[in-house]
């Protein structure tokens, strides 16, 4: 999905499957300083991307960017014999030459590092508060946990709780998480616990971590992610019966499809 200064920008596709560009109505939309809204769909919605801001610098507009999840930015890395598709993305995005790029809530600051004039903004602190408020979260009693040592580097600093860090191991041939070790002092059972991460495939790395917390005596179990993908539907998370509720955001997810998923609508507040 693309949006320009806060309205969406529809496309028509020729039978061939090549992509069709209404550049008239680009041009009511456009402004001195104009504002593109990326959420990331398909990798078609890279192309149309590119045809927007090159149809914009034709007619000499300028163009900041809001991207609502950053594609491909869990590939922030060499591991294996994964690419490095994120250098890859960064490179496309720095060639259309943005005057600023905004980024939701990055998988990693590798992400700002490579794309020019960018920057990182993080709603989950916000989101966080809420989703305390809804449990009945206490904060001397319950525990954050945070999955792995990424999501403990970008949450930790939310400081004044008690934390909970897990340690998995994974195959980086199946993406397969083989083994989870949870760090931290447990005080008494039937604590609450909020686990606290940036993305939500299947699920099946929330599922481990439930059933750790639920090993070492957590009555209550609550997922907060910023991005989810409409495969949890796909994965066991939603049956599972180990994981109260999830709070995510519509910068991927589409729709909730079952009350245990509450959806933040935070995508828009960008545009």
């Amino acid at each position: 999905m693309i949006a320009l200064n806060g309205e969406q920008l529809t496309f028509m596709t020729y039978p061939n499957g090549e992509t069709r560009v209404d550049g008239e109505h680009i041009l009511k939309l456009a402004e001195s300083e104009n504002r593109i809204s990326f959420k990331y769909e398909t990798d078609g919605d890279l192309l149309k991307l590119l045809f927007v801001k090159s149809f914009l610098d034709d007619h000499r507009y300028k163009a900041s960017l809001i991207i609502s999840y950053m594609p491909y930015s869990r590939m922030d890395r060499v591991e294996g014999s994964s690419v490095f598709t994120l250098k890859y993305t960064a490179h496309m995005i720095n060639a259309m030459n943005f005057e600023r790029v905004t980024i939701i809530e990055p998988h990693s600051d590798v992400s700002t590092a490579l794309i020019h004039r960018s920057e990182a903004i993080y709603p989950t602190g916000d989101l966080l508060q809420q989703v305390m408020e809804e449990t009945g979260f206490q904060t001397g009693r319950d525990y954050l946990f945070f999955p792995d040592a990424g999501a403990q580097k970008r949450y930790g600093k939310l400081g004044g709780y008690r934390q909970l860090v897990g340690f998995k191991k994974r195959n980086f041939e199946t993406g397969q998480i083989e083994h989870l070790d949870v760090v931290g002092t447990v005080g008494e059972t039937g604590f609450k616990a909020i686990i606290v991460d940036d993305l939500c495939s299947y699920g099946g790395t929330f599922l481990l971590s439930a059933e750790r917390l639920r090993e070492l005596g957590a009555s209550e179990v609550y997922l907060l992610v910023s991005h989810c993908e409409d495969s949890i539907y796909k994965g066991k998370l939603p049956a599972s019966g180990l994981i109260d509720r999830v709070y995510t955001t519509d910068t991927i997810l589409s729709q909730t499809g079952t009350d245990l998923i509450k959806m933040f609508p935070i995508g828009g507040m960008y545009k």
